[in-house]
């Protein structure tokens, strides 16, 4: 097939920029707002197909690899709606040869995506994190602020630690609270993949022992456990915002080809060509 130029009367190429931001910002925001729309859907369709109970719903394996398939679906999707938008939408470049017009409709899907992205990570993140955080957030402040104390990260594995016998918590009422004390210990030994030392630990299992009623060794054993416990957990945290990095990351490169690939077929509907691109 042979390339033909357009030359323009009057001169040898187009007067035109070769950016037509109105398209570019047109295309942003409609794969902002098809972001947020499916975004919307996915949350309610993953809160209904997970359950409370045991046996029921989905594993927490088959949700994490749900998320991340339906987050690269959201990119693809969102990604070619605003892309496409992009490339139908600019303006007309007369006297420009087929191939500089290809580039350009790539360029201006590109970025359209790009646009999308920083508003996105700007302006949706804020929303999102507020609707899915905040409920939880609100009812664990309202448990604590009805208890009289305050919610950390380390108050269950406190809990845990310092669990004692019913029967026996009479006796240990006249005992100064240590609790606040262990709580802080642990979230400064742990913060940001700490370790308990030794003389922490000897001094929490003598708490433990002190307010359970527990022998030492008994009280030594639980500190381990709660310990393993924290690792045990810190450690899945970490391997799941890994995963879910990759994921994002596979998501925002699908919706960058994606984007680029159907602004050219957008402009070349735009400009009548398509037909003879394919």
């Amino acid at each position: 097939m042979i390339d033909t130029v357009v030359v323009a009367p009057g001169g040898s190429g187009s007067s035109l920029a070769g950016v037509s931001w109105p398209s570019i910002f047109a295309g942003a925001i409609a794969a902002c707002a098809m972001t947020l729309v499916l975004l919307a859907f996915g949350t309610g369709l993953g809160l209904s197909m997970v359950s409370p109970w045991a046996g029921s719903g989905i594993s927490a394996t088959t949700f994490k690899i749900t998320t991340g398939l339906y987050l690269i679906v959201i990119a693809m999707i969102s990604s070619s709606i605003g892309g496409y938008l992009a490339g139908r939408l600019r303006s007309s470049w007369d006297g420009v040869h087929a191939d500089e017009v290809y580039f350009r409709d790539t360029a201006h899907g590109f970025i359209a995506w790009a646009l999308a992205s920083v508003i996105g990570a700007a302006v949706l993140a804020t929303p999102a994190t507020s609707l899915i955080g905040g409920t939880a957030a609100g009812v664990t402040h309202a448990a604590a602020a009805s208890a009289g104390q305050s919610s950390g990260p380390m108050d269950g594995y406190v809990d845990t630690l310092l669990r004692s016998d019913p029967a026996a918590q009479t006796a240990n009422q006249g005992q100064s609270d240590s609790r606040g004390e262990v709580t802080r210990l642990f979230t400064s030994s742990f913060r940001s993949g700490g370790e308990l030392k030794a003389p922490d630990r000897e001094y929490t299992a003598k708490v433990v022992a002190a307010r359970t009623g527990l022998s030492q060794a008994d009280a030594e054993k639980r500190v381990n456990d709660v310990v393993t416990q924290i690792k045990a957990d810190a450690d899945a945290a970490r391997k799941a915002t890994v995963a879910l990095a990759f994921w994002i990351t596979a998501s925002l490169l699908l919706g960058a080809f994606c984007a680029s690939l159907a602004a050219t077929e957008g402009g070349g509907l735009r400009d009548g060509t398509w037909n003879r691109r394919r």
